[in-house]
């Protein structure tokens, strides 16, 4: 098994709720996130995935997320927005745009600073 990684990041604010601290004020982060895939073969070319497909998929779905008022968004109306609840988002929604029969996604690091991060990954 072939994994294949980048490195990308989107800027966005929000509070966390039913939290007793000073995350449930209204705060920002220059999140940081890893996007991890699995592959099993090499196409012809020698390569699991391309990397600029993996990016630019990537940059897509945070361009919704990005300068944005996360709890203001669809996917965070019912759930706080979190680390976590951020990861699983963007993993289900690359899930969707990435899986073939070759690759899958196999984890999403969401980093809210440079000491704290949260991963989603299937059973």
């Amino acid at each position: 098994m072939y994994h294949l990684k980048i490195i990308t990041s989107f800027a966005a604010a929000h509070n966390l709720i039913n939290y007793a601290g000073d995350c449930e004020n209204l705060h920002g982060h220059n999140w940081k996130v890893e996007v991890i895939v699995s592959a099993r073969e090499l196409n012809a070319a020698g390569l699991g995935i391309d990397f600029k497909i993996l990016k630019k998929q990537t940059r897509e779905l945070l361009g919704q997320l990005d300068h944005k008022y996360l709890n203001e968004l669809e996917p965070f109306k019912d759930c706080s927005p979190s680390s976590e609840h951020i990861a699983r988002f963007l993993f289900e929604q690359l899930e969707q745009k990435l899986n073939t029969g070759n690759v899958t996604v196999a984890s999403v690091n969401v980093w809210e600073s440079d000491n704290a991060c949260a991963s989603y990954s299937r059973d």
